[in-house]
């Protein structure tokens, strides 16, 4: 694959607003994993996975069991999934999803944040297939080789293994995520990811260079973010100011 991976933080969590929406977010997805699902962790297995997330990102414990007491007791929101894709300042590729209880209202929010920033939303597609859907699994190491070994005894699709400044980074298609964990946590005792998680990986990268789009990026990103329908937002933009 040849490029290292690069762990995009959300500016979000600087401020109390910006907690309530992360929080709001997690109880969402862990809400409409145990609803679609057991609401057991130990059995459901993309609940277990958001539930290892939203403590890493520290979320309330509160939290965490109101969504799945919540789904467990067959009441709530009827969510469904919704994703947007186009283009943004810079001619960036952008992929936008949603859990949302009402379509007509999620789409004209998401629609204008790249009104305002004379972005370009498309149709159904037009960027996913420049993205690769990809399970993305990091820690502290050097040797790619015995991690691929070790993936590869225990039968795991690996796309790439890369080390670089003293940490490993493995991608693998995301269907592959709960078996290639499972693979490096029964082959590494102790094994500590510092990047765990199912994701949109760019094939190409755009560089924002001008001061002016740079700005405008930043106003569109924020403003995707505000939505409350949005739960996560990926790009293929790199920006050098």
């Amino acid at each position: 694959m040849g490029r290292a991976f690069e762990v995009r933080k959300s500016s979000m969590a600087k401020t109390a607003n910006a907690k309530t929406k992360v929080n709001s977010k997690y109880g969402k997805e862990i809400y409409v994993a145990a609803k679609s699902g057991e609401p057991d962790p130990d059995v459901n297995q993309t609940l277990r996975r958001l539930i290892e997330k939203a403590k890493k990102d520290q979320v309330p414990a509160h939290v965490i069991e109101k969504a799945i007491e919540k789904a467990a007791g067959g009441a709530g929101e009827d969510y469904s999934s919704a994703r947007y894709e186009g283009y943004g300042p810079g001619n960036c590729m952008v992929i936008v999803d949603c859990l949302t209880d009402n379509p007509n209202r999620t789409i004209k929010d998401v629609r204008l944040p790249f009104t305002k920033t004379d972005s370009k939303i498309g149709t159904p597609g037009c960027v996913a297939h420049m993205f690769d859907h990809l399970a993305v699994l990091g820690f502290a190491g050097d040797d790619d080789e015995v991690v691929l070994e070790a993936l590869m005894m225990a039968d795991v699709d690996v796309t790439d293994v890369e080390a670089e400044d003293g940490k490993v980074s493995v991608f693998a298609p995301h269907t592959e995520y709960f078996k290639a964990k499972t693979a490096l946590e029964e082959a590494f005792e102790g094994i500590n990811f510092e990047v765990d998680e199912i994701t949109f990986v760019p094939q190409v990268h755009v560089e924002i260079t001008d001061e002016e789009v740079i700005a405008n990026f930043d106003k569109f990103i924020n403003m995707l973010e505000d939505c409350d329908d949005v739960q996560n937002v990926y790009h293929n933009a790199t920006i050098k100011s």
